[in-house]
């Protein structure tokens, strides 16, 4: 796994930066998967300048580290992973992305069932419209079909109804005009008067001439990260609307001064919910002039209003001094932020490579998402350099275009054209310099209706365009936040979003702790929340967000800061149904990066199969609440696994109860049977006992299968099978299984030297009209059995059983009399 960023959008710098190594790796900066069955703590810490402007100190960063693969069948719990991503700002942290793989199938309807009873969220293309607006209600992972709920009970209907009835003018006790609304540390540098747009300017409007990226500009408070989000939301309708809801009943009407009540309502998506909050509109100033977010026609208030409510949902204005723009942006959307790391990826380096992000991006943007990139800095805050450029500032994308190049009917034919990116200085002004900028020689070569279409204004507004291969060249980080098209029916991908809310709590016992802390802490990884998901086709494509309480509000009482988190996925058993306990032979295929940032984004691209997600904190026993968004392309299932072992029901004490869990592993077959196909043999294994049987992949062309698909089967109450199988690239993967029996080993009585309680292995050449039976073994489950790795013969069956077939099977068994053992 690749070493991963610290957070980067805040305007604040965090800390050293360190990671989770595993024993045989240390290196300070790189690395690759994490070996999950053996973490350890150990810290190489590797300094990230900070900005002198960190007003909140930042922590330490944990991110494990990757091991080589274990190719010895006892030790194939090969990780993977890491995540990748940017921020925004002076403070960026370095940040590195990791991948996993593995996998294979089942979800069972009991499964499923079981999520819809705890009330998990699933929005899929399979629902109909109605059930599509049930389920987005039930979760507000939808961001066009949720409800809103009202901050603080403030209902706005309400409260400014009994305004107009009263003749009164609102004033909000939940964010009075004091200081304590403006700031808990350093007040601004002046005297602060409250006032209403109606004594701030003569004729106030919610809009002048509608709504521009153009309008805003920063104020006092250190949130251009915010004034960046603001211009992205202004670009898109559908979802300014939705923040600014109700705008035309909201804004000032001349004509019916009498309906004006000095109250406005802003909507945000915080925490998977939309809420609807409330505030006055008595804006701080000084001098008659509004001293935050404002917008450029002076008697234009959406700006200022929207980020008044904004601050009350952090406490106070203060507290907006230092953040990140995909955070803003996803409280304006509900979409899903990813950073990119353009520093360290290097894309204006490869060309194939950089034409991918901006195919990516362009996409992103047309499809109604929000992009932002900013510049880090070390030592330097907003600090202007000579191309024009602003070191630890954020900026809006507002424009990705293919724009073509030449004049006339020529230019069509040639169709020549040249990919750019344009962006916006909060600040509106101070632009970039260089190709393509406002006056450049680049645009010459451009037709006058093209130069048009595209609006160019040869004027210093803090707009400005650029090659995107200077771009990628310049900026360090970029924010893309992608809104997730769950539609029913769309011309374009659609995806399905399974929502999960959860916290990381402390138990007396052991099984009941949820906050253990990453998978350096082997001891106590396991006692975190744990996911199960599958991935029902051949190769799946899942994204993953795992997003933490905002946790700006505490800044007043110097508890602001966002804990360390990730997660890390396992490959497990196709019907998995309880806990994990111990990694035996599962496989940690992907891991996020660690980092102190509000939200830890990761996309991986996962072969069919069962997992498990672990959204964790980095070190143990610290406590928080999370949210947990998966997408997939068809429904995963998604659901938390709550129980330990089978439970105890009415009828256990009649048919018995599980004694024993047993693990069964197969890793490998080799010297098969000749076969008359031209590869020799089509081989897939069975593995069965006491009735129950689970099915591996099919491996084309081979008579030596170098690693099997891997599954566990783990019988409750002699009824219940868990599997788990792994396809990858004509190779058959480990396959495993595990049983629970009803039956204690007491039980067992010898038959012609084989137990009751027997496994068969038995492997097939899969054929068109009747498949071949290619040899078996038979072994017991016995505590007493060696857990180590066996190579045994293949025999035949019946009453044969004893005669040898072509080949072996290596293979591992583990039984415990303790169920909560695996």
């Amino acid at each position: 796994m690749k070493t991963p960023k610290a957070q980067r959008g805040l305007t604040k710098s965090p800390g050293p930066i360190r990671r989770c190594k595993s024993p045989t790796e240390s290196t300070n900066g790189t690395g690759s998967s994490s070996q999950i069955s053996t973490p350890v703590s150990k810290h190489s810490p590797t300094s990230t300048p900070t900005s002198p402007g960190l007003g909140r100190k930042q922590k330490d960063l944990y991110l494990p580290l990757s091991q080589d693969d274990e190719d010895s069948l006892g030790e194939s719990m090969a990780g993977g992973g890491g995540g990748g991503g940017v921020g925004y700002l002076s403070d960026r942290f370095q940040r590195r992305r990791s991948c996993g793989g593995g996998a294979k199938h089942g979800l069972y309807q009991e499964d499923r069932e079981r999520g819809v009873a705890r009330g998990e969220v699933c929005v899929s293309e399979g629902h109909s419209l109605s059930e599509k607006h049930e389920v987005g209600e039930r979760s507000a992972g939808c961001t066009m079909f949720s409800s809103t709920k009202p901050y603080k009970n403030q209902h706005y209907n309400e409260l400014k109804g009994h305004c107009l009835k009263d003749k009164t003018l609102f004033e909000d006790p939940e964010f009075p005009a004091t200081n304590k609304s403006l700031f808990f540390r350093k007040p601004p540098a002046g005297r602060v008067e409250w006032k209403r747009p109606g004594e701030i300017s003569s004729e106030p409007h919610l809009f002048v001439e509608g709504i521009s990226a153009h309008d805003l500009h920063q104020g006092l408070v250190g949130n251009c990260w915010f004034v960046a989000a603001c211009s992205c939301l202004a670009l898109k309708p559908q979802l300014w609307k939705k923040v600014i809801p109700d705008h035309d009943e909201q804004e000032w009407d001349p004509k019916r001064p009498e309906n004006y009540a000095g109250i406005f309502h802003f909507q945000f998506w915080i925490f998977g919910e939309w809420l609807d909050v409330v505030v006055d509109d008595r804006l701080p100033t000084i001098n008659g002039e509004l001293i935050y977010c404002h917008s450029k026609p002076n008697n234009e208030y959406w700006s200022a209003l929207l980020e008044k409510a904004y601050a009350k949902l952090s406490g106070c204005y203060e507290s907006l001094d230092g953040g990140n723009t995909g955070d803003a942006v996803v409280d304006f959307s509900g979409a899903v932020a990813e950073t990119i790391n353009l520093e360290e990826e290097a894309y204006h380096q490869e060309k194939e490579k950089e034409e991918h992000l901006f195919e990516d991006l362009l996409k992103v943007f047309d499809r109604g998402g929000l992009i932002s990139c900013s510049i880090k800095s070390q030592h330097e805050i907003e600090m202007k350099m000579a191309n024009g450029l602003v070191k630890g500032h954020a900026y809006s994308v507002t424009d990705v275009k293919r724009v073509r190049l030449g004049h006339g009917l020529i230019a069509y034919f040639k169709n020549e054209t040249i990919p750019l990116i344009r962006m916006r200085n909060p600040w509106g002004k101070i632009e970039w310099k260089g190709p393509w900028s406002d006056s450049s020689d680049e645009w010459k070569t451009v037709g006058d209706m093209e130069r048009s279409n595209l609006g160019i204004t040869v004027e210093d507004d803090g707009e400005f365009w650029m090659s995107f291969t200077d771009w990628c060249k310049n900026f360090t980080d970029a924010d893309v936040c992608r809104i997730i098209n769950t539609s029913v029916v769309s011309l374009h991908k659609t995806w399905n979003e399974v929502m999960h809310h959860g916290s990381w709590t402390k138990q007396g016992e052991p099984l009941r702790n949820r906050c253990g802390g990453c998978s350096n802490h082997k001891s106590t990884f396991l006692q975190n929340p744990q996911y199960v998901f599958d991935v029902t086709k051949d190769e799946d494509e899942v994204l993953i967000s795992l997003q933490q309480r905002d946790m700006k509000i505490h800044r007043q009482i110097g508890q602001g800061e966002n804990l360390y988190v990730g997660f890390s996925i396992l490959k497990v058993e196709d019907n998995r149904k309880y806990r994990m306990h111990d990694i035996l032979t599962q496989k940690n295929v992907a891991t996020s990066a660690y980092i102190n940032a509000r939200t830890v984004f990761k996309r991986c691209t996962l072969p069919r199969g069962r997992y498990v997600l672990f959204p964790t904190t980095f070190k143990p026993l610290v406590l928080g609440d999370y949210m947990i968004r998966i997408f997939t392309d068809v429904d995963s299932g998604c659901r938390e696994l709550t129980e330990d072992k089978p439970r105890t029901r009415c009828w256990s004490a009649f048919v018995g109860y599980p004694q024993v869990v047993t693990h069964v592993y197969v890793h490998a077959a080799e010297g098969l049977e000749n076969q008359d196909n031209p590869g020799g043999a089509d081989p897939y294994v069975i593995i069965s006992c006491e009735g129950q049987s689970v099915k591996s992949v099919i491996c084309r062309d081979t008579l030596a299968p170098g690693v099997w698909d891997h599954g566990h089967l783990l019988p409750e109450e002699a009824q219940e099978t868990h599997h788990y199988t792994e396809k990858r690239s004509g190779s058959l993967n480990p396959f495993t299984m595990n049983v629970v029996s009803p039956k204690s080993l007491d039980d067992f009585t010898p038959v012609s030297s084989v137990c009751v309680l027997l496994w068969a292995v038995k492997v097939w050449n899969s054929n068109a009209v009747k498949d071949q039976f290619l040899g078996q073994v038979v072994l017991s489950g016995s505590v007493k059995d060696s857990t180590e790795p066996q190579r045994l013969k293949l025999r035949k069956r019946g009453r044969n059983m004893a005669d040898e077939m072509p080949g072996t099977v290596t293979l591992r068994i583990v039984t415990s009399t303790q169920l909560t053992d695996m």
